[in-house]
């Protein structure tokens, strides 16, 4: 297909965990599918009309399918109850070239790999790729329970199983994970790798910067953020640079709502800050930033922002547009 987009087929569907299933895609039209590298994903077009993000997860040395795995969100907007619902065995869906804004630093010495929950995915890619290297690596995988563990049988029979220690919030207090002790003492050369539900992330990021990891040593990956207007969220204005047009953004609006709501089209996917689809420069204006995407230096700079989710502290922002 043209711009960058993939037709696949849906080979087989399979039950991972408690409300976690997996999608294995193959070529349309039975020719091998790009490469990609260790924590990378792919936009998939959904029926029903959603476009969402998921990590692949299989050994990034297969070129004959990729394999996705999708939680069943009680919050969803459309995108995991169209997967679990929806999508069947033998479907064709269109889906993006694979993209990476997680990879592995080749120049570590030692990796580290966290996982909460589904964000288990993009590390499961990463453990397969890190352990054909032979390099030094190890994976602490946390989830509420054995039942809702996903890939469990795979991991256990991997040839890295040894490196990957499971952490269950049902189970004894001596095998939870001690993310402070864990991350004490950071090295020179050592790498962290987190993926998981926000509060997950907030803790291990939080504890390694407390304890002086490097950020560049710190590597993340968030699945999601609260797009939704707060309490207390006031209205404020945007002006196009390219028109002179202003729009007013209403407190229960997020900005692109409002200027789809005025006629201009912002390309979006996610629409929950996370994959930069909708980033936008700001020439003029104090942005609220709320996305999970812009490294902190780069929201410092206010120079850009994801009208999806993000906001405004000034009263107006000036976007290119």
């Amino acid at each position: 297909m043209s711009g960058g987009l993939l037709s696949v087929r849906v080979a087989r569907k399979s039950i991972e965990a408690e409300d976690i299933c997996s999608l294995e895609l193959v070529s349309a039209d039975g020719a091998p599918l790009p490469a990609f590298a260790a924590g990378s994903h792919i936009d998939v077009q959904l029926p029903g009309g959603p476009t969402r993000q998921y990590s692949l997860c299989n050994d990034p040395a297969e070129t004959h399918r990729y394999l996705i795995a999708v939680l069943r969100d009680a919050r969803s907007r459309g995108g995991s109850a169209a997967v679990h619902e929806r999508v069947k065995v033998g479907d064709t869906l269109v889906i993006s070239a694979p993209k990476n804004h997680f990879a592995l630093a080749h120049d570590a010495s030692s990796h580290l790999l966290l996982a909460g929950g589904i964000g288990v995915t993009p590390l499961l890619c990463m453990a397969e790729r890190l352990a054909h290297a032979g390099a030094d690596f190890e994976m602490h995988y946390c989830t509420r329970s054995p039942a809702r563990t996903a890939f469990r049988q795979r991991i256990a029979v991997a040839p890295f199983a040894s490196r990957v220690a499971f952490h269950f919030d049902d189970g004894e207090a001596a095998q939870k994970l001690d993310i402070a002790a864990l991350l004490a003492a950071p090295r020179a050369g050592r790498h962290l790798y987190v993926c998981g539900p926000k509060g997950f992330m907030d803790a291990v990021l939080g504890s390694a910067r407390a304890q002086g990891w490097p950020q560049a040593q710190i590597h993340y990956e968030f699945f999601g953020a609260d797009a939704a207007p707060a309490a207390g969220d006031g209205g404020f204005e945007v002006m196009l640079a390219s028109s002179g047009r202003v729009i007013k953004v209403a407190p229960d609006r997020s900005v692109v709502q409002a200027l789809a709501e005025a006629g201009v089209s912002v390309a979006t996917s996610c629409e929950q800050g996370v994959c930069g689809t909708c980033l936008t420069r700001v020439i003029e204006g104090e942005p609220d930033h709320r996305d999970l995407y812009l490294t902190p230096q780069e929201q410092a700079a206010n120079d850009q922002f994801l009208p999806c989710c993000s906001r405004a502290k000034s009263a107006r922002l000036v976007l290119d547009l």
